[in-house]
């Protein structure tokens, strides 16, 4: 079965169990689970349910899709996402996406949990994503394309949606809430970085790193979707003295950013909605 074919039957079962059409998709990020909050559910669809679908893996990514309204936009919401070093191909890494896609959704936003590499943030910080720099050792579009899918070569020059980013600065602002913004260097993980990468990635013109997001963002690209990135700093990794990290600490750092980061998005939603 090819990709395209297993992406119809995957929306297709989807289409069975759900009333409406979703507008935007949303993947949560580590410990960002409580987004979910400011969804009415119409429908919840585990992971294991769902034909095509694998399983996160990893403490911190609840395993479900979530269909309903923020406001008054019908959103479906990854509450967690799969990643690279999970030992996922990149086909499954993106599969989401390309379903999201298939199932009406034209927006996606995307969150994460990040390490700083910009000495002027802080922990806990929110980071409008404005560029990205992909350091995946393997790239989700490698192999024969599907014009079906999208175009052989999708441009990138502007890939995270300079409208989009705008209007949730603007949100920021009215909600009281400081944001900042940056360049997300994708890798492979899973391990933490060593100082001398965090140092090398920033001097690149990196201002956080994470292990997901950029093989999902250019799948979205390559289907035409707008795209809104933000990542929550759990951790600086540029200091004079080396900082030694846990994932734990990166998911308590994340809660405790969660509320904000889920204003801010559902404003966005609000906003992407009206228009």
């Amino acid at each position: 079965m090819t990709l395209f074919d297993k992406i119809q039957v995957t929306a297709a079962f989807i289409k069975s169990k759900i009333a409406h059409t979703p507008k935007v998709g949303i993947i949560l990020g580590s410990g960002l689970g409580g987004l979910t909050e400011h969804i009415s559910n119409d429908c919840v669809l585990k992971y294991s349910e769902i034909p095509n679908f694998p399983v996160s893996t990893v403490k911190g990514h609840g395993g479900e899709l979530i269909f309903g309204k923020m406001g008054n936009c019908d959103v479906v919401l990854m509450s967690g996402r799969f990643h690279y070093y999970e030992g996922y191909d990149m086909d499954t890494v993106t599969f989401p996406v390309r379903v999201m896609k298939a199932l009406g959704a034209d927006t996606l936003i995307v969150s994460n949990a990040a390490g700083g590499m910009n000495k002027h943030f802080r922990i806990g910080e929110l980071m409008i994503i404005t560029d990205h720099i992909n350091q995946f050792p393997e790239h989700p579009l490698r192999g024969p394309n599907d014009e079906r899918l999208g175009t052989r070569f999708p441009d990138m020059s502007k890939t995270y949606d300079p409208e989009l980013i705008d209007a949730a600065k603007g949100i920021a602002a009215n909600l009281g809430i400081d944001v900042t913004t940056g360049v997300y260097v994708g890798l492979q993980g899973p391990t933490f970085e060593t100082p001398a990468e965090y140092r090398w990635l920033h001097v690149i013109g990196g201002d956080a790193v994470g292990m997901s997001t950029v093989p999902e963002v250019i799948v979205a690209k390559h289907g035409n979707m707008r795209v809104f990135g933000m990542s929550v700093i759990t951790d600086i990794g540029i200091s004079d003295v080396p900082v030694t990290i846990t994932h734990e600490e990166v998911l308590e750092a994340a809660n405790a950013a969660a509320p904000r980061m889920a204003a801010i998005v559902s404003g966005l939603v609000d906003y992407i909605a009206a228009q």
